[in-house]
């Protein structure tokens, strides 16, 4: 068994999905996801939780280039895996109350950016990592241009030209990794084993580091995000900030760190620095947000930022706690949104101002809200609380000062998140709010599935920490950067 099936299965889906008709195409869209999900349970079941490298193909591809279609599963991959194929069925579940014209080709690309993000997630080859990673761009693309809001077509082109174009700084730095191999490949431990000159190393970190910090985002450079989040429709914009976002976080990790560490160590007070700045102004931006699913996009950058402060500390706890977090962040983001859309699609409204009392009409979706909210907001036994303290520790060991200015996301977190809560949710209902009925169907159960996860993660994180633990270990003691 390689790490092939996982790639291919959703290609034949999506393909397959583009001959069923409209209804159909949803249901049939639902049943790869949920395959494709069993079929990555079966690799948890057999990884061995060590720090190696497994279910490895490693085919010639392009053979006169010397390019190979090698893929593989380590402990920092099987968590991306298992985010991404958990969350594309739940996220696929939510659109059940939606109608989408060529509903067929809407879901094919949901198939289909799920296995670019596979690419990206298990490539050992540079050259297939960056197939992939354009792969999953070309779908969303075609997702939010076609299915997004009023403004999705100046928008969507907005945020392809500023990925596109990062994308384009990083496939200029494997091509440089490349020549540099004696045996001029793409593997990617042959990369980690070149000893460039540290000024080389700086040209790689930041052709690299602008590819990565776009597609997180990190400030400065998330401008493109809350108007994408805003105007995608709502299953884009958790493919983008549930799973997407994470390719450029997990970039960090496998790509630009090791392949230049001492490029790494004279940016890490930049772009911890940068880092942090993006948690506080970030929050700080998401408290004068009146619609609620820009304030969420917000948020995320926040999250984001704590996420890279993390990492750049680069150490055990630091990477242990990312891997965590980006699991948490992306079931809790999606299950945000999923509350957003179902709010707007009854009400047809985000107005925070607007809203109130629903609590009183819909209590089983005001449970569910609180318990996402608090998830969000990383209250202990929620799935949120053990990555960002393990992050927060991280840029303590760092610099304290930065921690402390970091750890504001939690205290502003809980303010905007709380204060969006009880404004929607509590108090008197009004002419609009009145209206409103509880959640039932499709909606229970993936509310459902999310609030399991937020307290089951939380209560029990080991499982998770577990996966990864050797691996980290491993990337940690083999790249120094000191």
């Amino acid at each position: 068994m390689t790490v092939s099936i996982l790639i291919f299965l959703p290609i034949i889906a999506a393909l397959a999905v583009l001959f069923f008709k409209n209804e159909t195409a949803k249901h049939a869209a639902l049943f790869f996801a949920v395959v494709e999900l069993v079929i990555a349970g079966m690799f948890l079941a057999n990884f061995i939780p060590d720090a190696s490298t497994q279910f490895i193909v490693n085919m010639p591809w392009l053979y006169s280039f010397n390019i190979y279609f090698n893929a593989g599963i380590d402990g920092i991959s099987m968590i991306m895996v298992l985010l991404t194929t958990l969350l594309v069925p739940i996220i696929i579940l939510t659109t059940y109350q939606h109608q989408y014209k060529n509903a067929p080709a809407f879901y094919a690309l949901i198939l289909f950016m799920q296995a670019g993000m596979l690419v990206v997630f298990t490539a050992l080859d540079g050259f297939l990592f960056y197939v992939g990673w354009e792969a999953a761009l070309i779908p969303i693309y075609f997702i939010c241009s076609l299915w997004g809001g009023e403004n999705r077509i100046r928008i969507t082109i907005k945020f392809f030209i500023y990925t596109f174009a990062g994308s384009l700084f990083m496939l200029l730095a494997i091509i440089y990794l490349y020549l540099q191999t004696p045996g001029k490949t793409y593997d990617l431990h042959a990369f980690y084993n070149i000893h460039l000159h540290p000024e080389q190393q700086k040209v790689v970190f930041w052709a690299f580091f602008l590819a990565f910090a776009i597609k997180m985002p990190l400030f400065p450079f998330h401008t493109w995000q809350p108007d994408t989040y805003t105007e995608a429709p709502t299953a884009g914009t958790m493919m983008l900030s549930g799973i997407m976002l994470k390719m450029g976080v997990y970039g960090v990790i496998r790509w630009l760190i090791p392949n230049a560490p001492a490029g790494f160590l004279s940016a890490q007070n930049i772009v911890i620095m940068l880092s942090v700045i993006g948690v506080v102004y970030a929050s700080i931006i998401a408290f004068t947000q009146t619609d609620g699913k820009r304030l969420v996009a917000y948020s995320s950058i926040a999250h984001v930022g704590l996420i890279a402060a993390g990492i750049f500390a680069w150490t055990t706890q630091g990477l242990q706690g990312a891997m965590i977090q980006m699991l948490s962040h992306g079931i809790n983001v999606v299950g945000m949104f999923f509350i957003w859309d179902i709010i707007s699609t009854r009400l047809n409204t985000r107005d925070i101002g607007q809203l109130g009392g629903i609590a009183k009409v819909a209590p089983h979706f005001a449970i569910a809200f609180l318990i996402i909210v608090l998830g969000t907001v990383a209250l202990p036994l929620t799935n949120g609380f053990i990555g960002e303290f393990l992050l927060l520790n991280s840029v303590y060991q760092y610099n304290i000062w930065m921690a402390a200015v970091a750890g504001l996301t939690i205290i502003f977190g809980a303010v905007y998140m709380l204060r969006m809560y009880k404004n929607v949710m509590q108090g008197e209902t009004n002419s609009l709010t009145a209206t409103f009925t509880d959640i039932s169907g499709s909606e229970k159960i993936v509310l459902g599935i999310i609030c399991v996860l937020i307290i089951g993660m939380g209560i029990y994180p080991q499982p998770v920490q577990h996966i990864s633990a050797a691996a980290v270990q491993n990337l940690v003691n083999t790249i120094k950067v000191r």
